[in-house]
């Protein structure tokens, strides 16, 4: 039995749930964002709350019952909170700055690195940390990554593009035999 999917997902104020057949339609403003369960679970609204419960006895039954409720639980947070994610880039004249919706890299490369990034995504740059924040933990996730992917922390000095809370294992370098 799944413990994350018993869990029901409370729907705060401002947030507006509409459930159209197997499809959870979540809005609040002008952001509106669909959850397409296709027909894996049964969804119920009832006290200002989202139930999920599987449709049958298997185990991938049992799966899609916490993935579905993750995923709502993921929406609802995205649009009262938003998620964020902060990248620090650590080595000597590496750079990042912003200019309107691209992140220009100076990365040690011999040129410097563009990163077109989606509208719905706000990044911003103090020092050497990249704060990436959106409404949709996927995608937040995803464009951290592949900042991170341009340059990757190397374990011998630590360079490179990082999260803030990763730990770098340092190996030690070449030592001198006499």
């Amino acid at each position: 039995m799944s413990r994350i999917g018993k869990m029901p997902v409370v729907i705060p104020a401002g947030v507006e749930l509409k459930l159209d057949g197997d499809q959870a339609i979540f809005k609040k403003g002008n952001i509106e964002k669909v959850l397409d369960t296709k027909d894996q679970v049964s969804m119920s609204f009832k006290d200002g709350s989202l139930e999920f419960s599987p449709k049958g006895d298997d185990r991938k039954d049992h799966a899609f019952w916490g993935l579905y409720r993750s995923l709502a639980s993921n929406i609802v947070i995205g649009l009262t909170e938003g998620f964020t994610k902060k990248l620090e880039v650590n080595g000597v004249g590496y750079r990042a700055a912003v200019n309107g919706k691209v992140l220009e890299l100076q990365l040690g490369f011999s040129h410097p690195v563009h990163y077109e990034f989606p509208n719905d995504i706000d990044i911003s740059v103090e020092k050497n940390v990249i704060t990436i924040k959106g409404d949709d933990k996927q995608v937040v996730g995803q464009i951290a990554a592949k900042i991170r992917e341009f340059r990757p922390p190397e374990p011998y000095k630590g360079k490179g593009v990082k999260y803030i809370d990763e730990r770098i294992i340092r190996k030690a370098g070449k030592t001198s035999k006499k």
